[in-house]
């Protein structure tokens, strides 16, 4: 968790020329890339259709641990995670089973990301229940209990409101001790943040200009505060997209600019900045990112 600040990679299309068959290639091409330039982690969304703030829900979308664990195999180093799980789409033990495994198989990169599941239109158009707002939160705080259980080798019976489980058996165990980390996704002032103070390793705020990042994080650590909880524990993640070119322009920054806005963001406190990166698929969208992570690497976060 010391040191310089980080640049992860997310990828949240999968639209890309010639598909379905270019996108495995293309997929293990980019994971390679990402790693090679120097780049932290790898995330995914979990999502079944395509969202609406990205493209058209008929545009091609990977299940996220499928995609993750395919990279695992042409990978060695970065972290891999999914930016984030909803709680519904999967039963948690079955969900700890499937992180636990990522992380056993890639050596110990796996991250746990999750969040309280919002895309309604993949709920209804896949057949999974979409419960109101108010009780995929209780699901969300039981899933997270139930992920420090298993990852603590706790077999005894879980007895949840929504969840019961009779034996949470989690053999083999993740290779990350105390387990891998988990990164809750949202910026909810009462409950997310709260959640994030109490049982998670890792927070995500969407780069919505430094005084918005700021006052999400000045919450965060009320709720630490309140929790008798290490503030400057927690990792500290944003998203946000990014595209790169040597003389900057209109839809792009050149690394100087790109190493001012991840600086301002390391200065109130962002550790790892994760972006999407809209020509991900061009085989030169990384000539200019090993640039970045060296420059970025000598920044050091406030709070590190």
């Amino acid at each position: 968790m010391m040191g310089g600040m980080r640049l992860g990679l997310q990828v949240p299309s999968f639209t890309w020329p010639g598909s379905p068959q270019s996108i495995g290639p293309t997929f293990a091409r980019i994971a390679r890339a990402a790693e090679d330039s120097g780049m932290a982690s790898l995330w995914v969304m979990d999502h079944f259709f395509q969202i609406q703030m990205v493209g058209p829900a008929e545009n091609e979308m990977l299940e996220g641990y499928s995609a993750l664990a395919f990279a695992a195999g042409g990978t060695s180093r970065i972290k891999l995670g999914t930016m984030v799980t909803g709680v519904t789409y999967r039963h948690p033990g079955l969900l700890i089973k499937t992180v636990t495994t990522l992380d056993v198989l890639s050596g110990g990169r796996a991250y746990f990301g999750i969040g309280a599941a919002w895309n309604e239109q993949e709920h209804l158009g896949l057949g999974v229940a979409f419960p109101p707002v108010s009780e995929r939160f209780e699901r969300l705080e039981e899933t997270l209990r139930i992920a420090r259980q298993m990852w603590a080798g706790d077999e005894s019976p879980f007895e949840g409101k929504h969840y019961q489980l009779e034996r949470p058996l989690n053999s083999p165990p993740a290779i990350q001790q105390p387990h891998p980390p988990i990164l809750i996704g949202g910026t909810g002032e009462k409950k997310t943040l709260r959640m994030v103070a109490q049982y998670a390793d890792a927070c995500n705020i969407f780069e919505m200009g430094v005084d918005g990042v700021r006052h999400k994080l000045d919450v965060l650590r009320g709720h630490c505060d309140q929790q008798s909880r290490n503030y400057d524990e927690i990792e500290k993640t944003s998203l946000g997209t990014l595209a790169l070119s040597a003389d900057g322009g209109p839809r792009s920054s050149t690394v100087d600019q790109a190493v001012e806005r991840f600086g301002a963001l390391a200065e109130i406190g962002i550790d790892h900045a994760i972006v999407n990166m809209p020509n991900v698929h061009d085989e030169s969208a990384f000539e200019l990112i090993p640039e970045l992570v060296k420059q970025i690497e000598g920044i050091t976060p406030a709070g590190r």
